[in-house]
């Protein structure tokens, strides 16, 4: 334990050893999904994560991403779940549908279920800009991943 101004702290722990992740992935815009997805697990096995104890499940769009990290979660076979996907603003209302919805239904299953979910669902103005994103956003979602699934294990440990 560290301590930060005499208070103990909780150290960020990034090794994902044993850590069982699922992934859920839009295949809308399929090209940003696996430029995230190839950065997301590249960054998952730097971190030791094995590749047996990852589990990849594919939507149509970024709608349908939290009910399949919904029913990832409740199987209780999971540490840690990360969605990936991108919602490219086009010229209709849209595009703040899918992105706020998306994002809202991840919150929902983290918080009903208690399973960590890394959001790595890209929300752009155009696609150069997802591209540009796309594989610093899917290391980002790996780590976070991790981080949190640590997190939330020493806090029960605490309890």
């Amino acid at each position: 334990m560290t301590y930060y101004d005499n208070i103990p702290e909780i150290e960020t722990q990034l090794d994902g050893n044993e850590l069982r992740i699922g992934i859920v992935m839009s295949r809308f815009n399929i090209d940003i999904g696996e430029g995230l997805l190839g950065a997301c697990t590249a960054e998952l096995t730097k971190q030791g994560v094995q590749g047996s104890n990852m589990l990849l499940a594919t939507v149509p769009g970024a709608l349908e991403i939290p009910l399949a990290l919904q029913k990832m979660a409740l199987s209780d076979q999971f540490d840690a779940l990360i969605a990936l996907g991108a919602v490219i603003r086009g010229e209709t209302y849209h595009f703040e549908v899918v992105s706020n919805e998306s994002a809202r239904g991840l919150i929902a299953v983290q918080l009903d279920t208690g399973i960590p979910v890394a959001n790595g669902i890209l929300t752009t103005d155009n696609d150069d800009q997802a591209l540009a994103r796309m594989a610093q956003k899917g290391v980002e979602a790996a780590r976070a991943a991790i981080e949190m699934a640590h997190l939330l294990a020493k806090l029960d440990e605490m309890t």
